[in-house]
């Protein structure tokens, strides 16, 4: 059986005034050893589905299995073969890295010297610091600290939701080294993340908006998919280039992509009458082809 199965699920928050469905029938299964990805942005129901796979939420209907286990009906026996890092760092901000890694371990009975192997590449980076309170440390270190806890009992499977958020760019390339070599233990990993760019990073994918699943693929597999056009330009005044990029003849969509626009295009548009009426509008547009990318593929199928 796949160490993970989700099957359906769907769960909402209630309040007097309204309903918000945050996980919309969601379905997925995840392969042995697989580093599989949730991509989306803030709001598309990825922190309510960890939290479901972690049993710490009861969905509303649908079934989540982990290591064959239901996370309703059998959700001891998952906290033992789980490895969860929520979101917001979590740990004891008043006990030092030793203190909290010693805790977690013996929550599961187990020491870090039983098990030291396992963390060492990670666990080695702030063990320097071992006498340090997790609250003084920097973002970068409370991400391994925590990580070093949510593995020292040898999960199964690891949870990581959305672990590089407020990270700078160093530590979140550090964090994708680290998630390859656990890989290569036989672990299977699930991570989400809002940046489009991580998605590169997993084996396979699923792209979520709303609750609602919108592609479950390789990143290769999804970008392959994009079947229209994709041009790029830049101008000198890139807000009124953009107005002008939305109005022009076989344009679908246009939107800022780094220091460009990217164009997505009907796919019998007119190349030389498109360039003629973006020059026309400014002088000193830059047109160039574009690779489609995760992102926009993301928000092609968001369009449609």
């Amino acid at each position: 059986m796949k160490p993970v199965i989700i099957d359906h699920i769907v769960k909402s928050y209630s309040s007097k005034k309204d309903k918000v469905v945050a996980v919309d029938d969601l379905s997925f299964e995840v392969e042995q050893g697989e580093l599989f990805g949730i991509i989306g942005p803030d709001g598309a129901g990825k922190t309510s589905m960890f939290r479901v796979m972690a049993t710490l939420l009861v969905q509303d209907s649908g079934k989540a299995l982990i290591d064959g286990f239901d996370t309703v009906k059998d959700y001891k026996a998952i906290r033992q073969r789980i490895g969860y890092m929520p979101g917001r760092f979590s740990l004891y901000q008043d006990l030092t890295v030793e203190e909290n890694i010693n805790f977690f371990a013996t929550i599961f009975n187990t020491t870090l010297n039983e098990n030291y192997d396992l963390v060492k590449d990670i666990y080695s980076q702030i063990e320097p610091f071992k006498d340090r309170r997790a609250g003084k440390l920097s973002g970068g270190m409370k991400q391994k600290l925590a990580l070093s806890c949510a593995l020292i009992h040898k999960p199964s499977v690891l949870l990581l939701d959305e672990p590089t958020t407020g990270v700078d760019a160093v530590s979140r390339k550090e964090f994708w080294e680290m998630l390859k070599k656990l890989k290569k233990q036989g672990i299977t990993i699930l991570v989400s993340t809002p940046y489009m760019d991580e998605a590169g990073l997993c084996d396979r994918i699923a792209l979520v908006q709303n609750g609602k699943l919108l592609s479950l693929n390789t990143p290769e597999g999804v970008t392959n998919s994009f079947d229209k056009p994709l041009l790029a330009a830049k101008s000198s005044d890139m807000l009124r280039l953009l107005k002008h990029l939305k109005a022009a003849p076989g344009v679908v969509d246009a939107y800022p992509f780094g220091e460009y626009h990217h164009i997505v295009l009907n796919k019998n548009y007119n190349r030389p009458e498109l360039e003629n009426y973006i020059i026309n509008g400014q002088a000193d547009a830059e047109i160039i082809e574009a690779a489609p990318n995760i992102e926009d593929c993301f928000m092609n199928l968001m369009k449609n």
